[in-house]
């Protein structure tokens, strides 16, 4: 019952924006003495990126050492906004292989218009609400004054570290539990208080739960597509559910902007909340507008190493499978946002659905060793954040107290 194109459906057209065919990004070679195209310049990107970040850690935390020792409260409360944005711009072009990486994959849009679209769908899905954001501001209650923004700067700086790493090595990491982790490794380190009901409600049960979600919810959609269409025509089920992989891959990327930038207004909030500039009850408008402009520019930025990782090596997609696996994971983004207002983790929902749609092939056509490094990256996301932030949290306050 395989919905397969056949072979004048698995030819792409050309793309000359792309300098060849749609798609031709996610390829390994590049043809002789052609122009780099932007995937093959962000592969090149980390060896100038690491020194820059480096020096950017380093930066900020000698600047928060001296805003400690000179009582400026307000320069150290602007610069932990500034950090807390740079995480949503990492987290933009981090994820934004999630919600476009099975579009591109299998040839339903391609990369540029599928970037933009993207872009534009996190910029409106993170204005449509902000229970997420208290959520995530509810974790820790840091001291107030400078000690307690130091505390949420370090917390911010492990998430951007490891968000950096997974990156680097191309694996689909959580950005919302290296935050989250983030938050608590610096919240232990500096003998805060740390909500852990709200940690394991609210983090620690959804992160094991929607995987497996997503896994059985994409499977029996996909399954139900192929009985549906099991006696139509291979290469018009191909070009409609390229049609209908669009719309869910707008929904997919509505949905990460729905959950993903929230989770950074709740640390502006929480930053915000240790000065005495809010209450928590709620979310100010420049917040709203500045974490969802940070996400959509990140998300334009790309993210075309993990790309790879999720539209092709975990298992060889087609559109009904890009279909079944983005829809299905748009509901569960939507059922947890709304509902349970827990902050979970697109990259899990998404990549455990590619997992589930893949396996209604057989099992073996899922690529378990990639899925298998995967799930090890799930696993470290929280512990290395947590203690990257606990570090961080050290160093500036040895210097700064």
């Amino acid at each position: 019952m395989s919905l397969r194109d056949d072979q004048s459906e698995s030819r792409p057209p050309a793309d000359p924006a792309q300098g060849g065919p749609a798609g031709a990004v996610l390829t390994e070679e590049e043809p002789p003495g052609a122009d780099p195209t932007l995937g093959e310049q962000v592969r090149r990107g980390p060896v100038r990126f690491w020194p820059v970040l480096l020096l950017g850690i380093l930066a900020v935390v000698l600047a928060g050492a001296l805003g400690l020792r000179q009582d400026a409260q307000t320069a150290v409360l602007i610069m932990v906004v500034i950090i807390a944005l740079v995480f949503d711009y990492t987290n933009g072009f981090h994820d934004a292989a999630n919600a476009i990486a099975t579009s591109v994959s299998t040839r339903a849009l391609t990369p540029r218009a599928a970037l933009l679209m993207a872009a534009v769908m996190n910029l409106i899905g993170a204005l449509l609400g902000v229970e997420v954001a208290k959520t995530v501001s509810e974790v820790i209650t840091p001291p107030t004054g400078l000690h307690g923004l130091t505390v949420v700067a370090a917390g911010v700086l492990g998430a951007i570290t490891w968000n950096m790493i997974t990156w680097y090595f191309g694996l689909p990491s959580s950005s919302s539990h290296a935050l989250i982790g983030g938050v608590v490794g610096a919240g232990i380190a500096s003998a805060s208080a740390v909500s852990w009901g709200t940690v394991v409600e609210k983090v620690a049960i959804p992160m094991v739960i929607s995987p497996i979600a997503g896994f059985g919810l994409a499977y029996m959609v996909m399954v139900g597509i192929l009985w549906l269409f099991r006696r139509a025509n291979p290469g018009r089920v191909g070009r409609r559910f390229r049609i209908a992989q669009s719309l869910s891959a707008a929904s997919m990327a509505l949905g990460h902007g729905l959950q993903d930038a929230q989770k950074t207004m709740g640390i502006i909030v929480l930053a915000l909340v240790t000065t005495g500039h809010a209450t928590g009850e709620t979310v100010p408008l420049w917040v709203i507008i500045s974490c969802a402009a940070a996400l959509a520019a990140g998300t334009y930025a790309g993210g075309w190493r993990i790309m790879r990782t999720l539209g092709r090596r975990v298992i060889e997609l087609d559109p009904p499978k890009g279909f079944a696996a983005e829809s299905t994971a748009s509901l569960i983004l939507y059922a947890t946002a709304y509902v349970w207002h827990a902050p979970i983790s697109t990259t899990h929902t998404i990549t455990s659905c590619i997992m589930g749609v893949g396996a209604t092939k057989r099992f073996s056509a899922v690529r378990w060793g990639v899925a298998g490094n995967i799930v090890t990256a799930w696993i470290l996301t929280m512990p290395m954040a947590a203690a990257v932030a606990a570090v961080v949290y050290f160093v500036v306050h040895l210097f700064g107290a």
